[in-house]
């Protein structure tokens, strides 16, 4: 037994080396990204070096939720499946961590992206990702989820993407009339006409801004309208909605199965303190950190 190998390889448990490299590689692609880079790569030399066929790294999946000193430790990681893919990436999920220099490493380097997907991303910019657009003509499926872009900077985004099939543009919704825009839902109208699926959790849209995405998005099956609180349905819209779309989902209808908050305050102070709350400007613990490789690492290897 080779000093890599642990100590469940005995003679017994051979067979585990004896398999087939597909069959292998199949079993290693249950995993996720941090348990096959922390964990699974050192089972024994076999595993070690099919840990980096580009095969496995087609799908990449990482999350740092409440921990923050780990950000700079998953950057580096996700600099390694990168270069582990060889060009391969298809799809690409990361929740709350993340930089510039990431997001343009992994740009220069996956042309094939179809599928990405930023949640919590609280360091990645919008003109990161907008630059980043230009090196993935391949992509189908965007979901940006609570991150801090401005307005205008979404509207930039939704604007380079006219080729998607699905997207989704999830924030914290808000009962305050004077919260409701139709500029996001008005720009997806005008600039995403192939859409099948559109997700748009606790945007701030009205009736004027659902009646556009009806009229300019003819293949949408799938909307999910949920905690976008000024849409009222006035007239014949929901009918028109039921006509049109397969599948859709309505302002109040549950959340259970969505893993974010969708209101930026306690709705049971609404009406009273809805004036008070959307005038503060918050700031989260995650803002105060910055993370990003050094200039001189750019990938985390051999974990």
């Amino acid at each position: 037994m080779s000093s890599m190998e642990p100590s469940f390889l005995t003679s017994d448990s051979q067979n585990w080396l004896e398999l087939p490299r597909d069959v292998t590689l199949m079993i290693l692609m249950k995993l996720d990204t941090i348990e096959i880079l922390e964990n699974a790569q050192f089972v024994c030399k076999l595993w070690y070096n099919l840990c980096k066929d580009p095969s496995i790294w087609r799908n990449v999946m990482m999350q740092n939720v409440d921990e923050p000193e780990l950000a700079f430790k998953h950057e580096k990681m996700l600099y390694s499946a990168v270069d582990r893919s060889s060009g391969g990436l298809i799809k690409l999920d990361i929740e709350g961590f993340g930089s510039d220099e990431l997001i343009s490493y992994i740009s220069q380097r996956c042309s094939q992206l179809k599928q990405l997907r930023l949640a919590c991303c609280y360091s990645i910019s919008a003109t990161a990702l907008i630059q980043a657009f230009e090196k993935f003509p391949l992509l189908e499926e965007l979901d940006i989820t609570l991150c801090p872009f401005t307005g205008n900077q979404t509207i930039q985004i939704i604007r380079c993407c006219p080729s998607l099939k699905t997207f989704k543009l999830n924030e914290q919704g808000s009962r305050n009339p004077t919260m409701a825009c139709d500029d996001e839902a008005l720009a997806i109208a005008t600039s995403m006409p192939k859409l099948h699926v559109l997700q748009l959790v606790g945007n701030s849209l009205t009736d004027e801004g659902l009646k556009a995405i009806l009229d300019n998005c003819p293949h949408l099956q799938s909307l999910d309208l949920r905690a976008c609180f000024h849409v009222n349905f006035d007239g014949d819209l929901w009918k028109r909605c039921c006509a049109q779309i397969k599948d859709i989902r309505r302002p109040c209808d549950s959340t259970e199965d969505y893993n974010y908050l969708t209101t930026d305050y306690d709705s049971d102070f609404d009406e009273i303190y809805a004036d008070e709350y959307d005038d503060m400007d918050y700031m989260s613990d995650d803002d105060y950190y910055d993370f990003s490789p050094d200039d001189d690492v750019p990938f985390y290897e051999d974990y």
